[in-house]
């Protein structure tokens, strides 16, 4: 994809500016200037719980309206899509697997082309925990990164930070150099950034 990017930012957390927020706009903050930026608090869109429709009738999603469209049509205009979600037992809040499951229902949308539409773009994580053992980030990073494969995204990794309290993880000086150069392109390290 050429420039000028085009970042969405999914803020996946039950609490505004928490760690997780804290450490995504540290690595917005070192984006190029003429990247356009959108942050979604999944918590103030209201989005109702994903509803499986793939049984009834056609099986075919209905257009989306309403707190649904809005976050449909940033998704399909980002060329970046950057998912800020704290580690909730081991893995993505439940407001982003909310998210995550329209997905499943945008792939039904008649003449939305979502799967195709979604080829090519480039999908990250980012997440603070506090537990100090990485790997129990694992399962967040999988869950993103089989996302990212099976829609033929290319997938980034994920920024990893710490702290636990409010603010702590501006503490992590790990994680905030490693945000410096996190959301560059054309970085090739697509696993787990400590």
């Amino acid at each position: 994809m050429d420039s000028p990017r085009s970042f969405l930012f999914v803020l996946g957390s039950s609490r505004t500016g928490g760690n997780t927020e804290t450490l995504a706009r540290a690595a917005a903050e070192h984006l190029e200037p003429e990247a356009a930026q959108e942050w979604l608090r999944l918590s103030d869109l209201g989005l109702p719980p994903f509803r499986d429709r793939r049984h009834i009738g056609d099986g075919k999603t209905p257009f989306a309206e309403g707190p649904e469209k809005t976050l449909q049509d940033a998704t399909l205009a980002a060329t970046d899509i950057v998912i800020a979600s704290p580690l909730y037992w081991y893995s993505v809040s439940g407001s982003v697997k909310n998210y995550l499951d329209y997905w499943s229902g945008w792939l039904r949308v008649p003449g939305l082309d979502f799967k195709a539409r979604m080829g090519g773009r480039r999908l990250w994580g980012v997440t603070v925990q506090g537990d100090e053992e990485p790997d129990v980030s694992a399962p967040l990073a999988g869950t993103l990164r089989l996302s990212a494969e099976y829609l033929r995204m290319e997938w980034k990794g994920v920024l990893l930070g710490y702290g636990s309290r409010p603010g702590q993880v501006l503490r992590d000086e790990a994680a905030l150099a490693a945000a410096k150069t996190f959301l560059d392109p054309a970085r090739d390290t697509p696993g787990i950034r400590y």
